[in-house]
């Protein structure tokens, strides 16, 4: 059974940081390309961030482009999320997910994996 656990999250004021972890069990996804995604509240789900298999390669949304960087160690099974100058409208429940594929894609349908969430709330 893979599991995918978000951790991180929290309450910061505008401009601050967070830096959100996945850790994924039950399998190695060194093989995957990983996903972050968000859902803030009254929104659809979201593409954010995602990294191909051996972490080379990444994409971002035009609206964290800059501010996000996505990583991953995967001697540990763990991608990363650092965020920094936060936004109030970047305020969302934060989800990793783990690829189909090798590369990275900004597609949910193309992840078969998730994890349960994490929140992160921004302070104006």
């Amino acid at each position: 059974q893979v599991q995918l656990v978000e951790s991180g999250g929290g309450l910061v004021q505008a401009g601050g940081s967070l830096r959100l972890s996945c850790e994924v069990s039950g399998r190695s996804v060194s093989g995957n390309a990983m996903g972050w995604f968000r859902r803030a509240p009254g929104k659809e789900r979201e593409f954010v961030a995602s990294i191909n298999w051996s972490g080379d390669s990444t994409y971002y949304a035009d609206s964290v482009k800059g501010r996000f960087t996505i990583s991953r160690d995967n001697a540990k099974n763990v991608v990363y999320l650092q965020m920094n100058s936060l936004k109030p409208e970047d305020a969302a429940v934060y989800y990793c997910a783990a690829g189909r594929y090798l590369s990275g894609t900004y597609n949910q349908r193309d992840y078969s994996y998730w994890g349960q969430g994490t929140q992160v709330t921004v302070s104006s």
